[in-house]
């Protein structure tokens, strides 16, 4: 049996005993619009819950425009023309519009990475600001968080008076869903307001997981946070695995994200009739699967279905490396295992840039091993990594089935865009 993960830009074909027994998990397919023009604009002019974009906006404005980084496959170069188009139509000046990338603690991008993601044209004729979430002069207090600290954004967001999110939605692995209110929080947040959101004792509330947004402490937060900054319009899209638009929401921050939700929830979530032995996953391929940070949220799906003491096998280039940027690479590397790793994030005043991301990664390996292929870590670095090095997933399901022959196998070819649960 041959199976096709989203691996890197061109994929992964791996093959599996035909007398194997495996269960292939995937998301319903939503074929891609017919013509995403088409639909971009009728949704700007026909938008959920709120006036068209053209008539909030007045050539006297000035507008922010906040878009997803490198780390999302949010397609910025077909979403944000119409948009700006939009804007254009309505009077608004190119030199009054500035775009923010909503880099949370990620790094910043390079300028051929900026053009690679907006486009030529749209990187030359607008103002990009790229956020960043510790620097204090270009930050503005808007808000108290649920720990009763302050919360900033940045300033170039707020000084415009139009305010406009953008993104994609799909499900995540402690806030629920992506898009909607997470532009600002973590987009564009200060650091301190970002370490108290992704905190310890949020990232263990039994709510902070895949696909739950009412009474999920983090994402209540952040749409808290978003809705105190004002923003005037969202356009939020959806994505098929070949990064085709297959709908688009826009309008009201609350009203647009939770029809995008909706749609996304449909064709997410898979159930199965019990745990598995083995489960294979990717972490969707190329941008999501850059870094083994990113690769946690593949893991995290499949701990979802994999019984405890099973194995994950994750599948993620990694062209970025563990990465080096960050705290995430010191945290585990200075772990002798993920028990105290696990130990030392949860430790009373423990606070570390990335320790959520850790801290996931602990947890998941508390409850089964975690093997990884990745073309662009050696050995060394996966096991100092804390996980185990893949060389072949043929090889590694071999070696697993020789222990049990009776394995149960599952296989995510598209990695965390499939939230799999086991039917109760």
């Amino acid at each position: 049996m041959r199976i096709h993960l989203a691996y890197g830009r061109e994929g992964l074909w791996i093959g599996l005993p035909e007398e194997t027994p495996v269960t292939v998990i995937e998301p319903q397919f939503a074929p891609g619009l017919p013509d995403e023009r088409v639909a971009l604009e009728a949704a700007l002019r026909t938008p959920l819950g709120t006036l068209p974009l053209r008539e909030i906006v007045c050539p006297d404005d000035t507008v922010a425009v906040v878009f997803s980084d490198l780390t999302r496959p949010m397609p910025n170069d077909r979403v944000l023309p119409p948009l700006l188009d939009e804007l254009a139509r309505a009077g608004v000046p190119d030199e009054q519009i500035v775009l923010i990338n909503a880099l949370g603690t990620h790094r910043p991008q390079t300028e051929t990475e900026l053009t690679r993601m907006l486009g030529s044209k749209l990187a030359e004729r607008y103002r990009v600001v790229q956020h960043d979430a510790w620097d204090t002069e270009n930050l503005v207090k808007v808000a108290r968080n649920r720990a009763g600290h302050p919360v900033r954004v940045n300033r170039a967001y707020m000084e415009a008076s139009v305010r406009i999110l953008t993104g994609f939605i799909e499900p995540h692995f402690f806030a629920g869903f992506s898009g909607g209110p997470k532009a600002v929080l973590p987009g564009i947040s200060d650091i301190e307001a970002i370490m108290d959101n992704h905190g310890a004792s949020m990232i263990v509330d039994p709510q902070a997981t895949w696909t739950v947004t009412a009474g999920n402490p983090m994402w209540e937060e952040m749409l808290d946070v978003a809705q105190s900054t004002a923003p005037a319009f969202l356009l939020n899209v959806t994505l098929n695995r070949d990064r085709q638009i297959t709908g688009v929401f826009a309008g009201d921050l609350m009203v647009a994200h939770r029809a995008g939700v909706a749609f996304v929830r449909e064709t997410a979530m898979q159930p199965v009739p019990a745990p598995f032995d083995i489960v294979i996953t990717s972490n969707s391929g190329y941008p999501l699967d850059l870094n083994l940070y990113q690769a946690v949220k593949g893991m995290s799906a499949a701990a979802r279905i994999v019984r405890p003491g099973g194995d994950i096998i994750v599948a993620a280039e990694c062209w970025d490396g563990v990465p080096s940027h960050g705290e995430y690479r010191r945290l585990l590397w200075e772990a002798s295992s993920p028990e105290e790793l696990l130990d030392r994030v949860m430790a009373p005043g423990f606070r570390c840039h990335d320790q959520w991301q850790a801290q996931v990664q602990a947890q998941i390996q508390l409850k089964a091993n975690a093997h990884v292929y990745a073309d662009g870590l050696s050995d060394e670095e996966l096991r100092k990594a804390l996980v185990i090095p893949c060389s072949s997933i043929e090889e590694t399901v071999a070696q697993l089935r020789r222990q049990n022959p009776a394995a149960t196998i599952a296989v995510l070819p598209e990695g965390p865009q499939t939230v799999p649960y086991v039917e109760m």
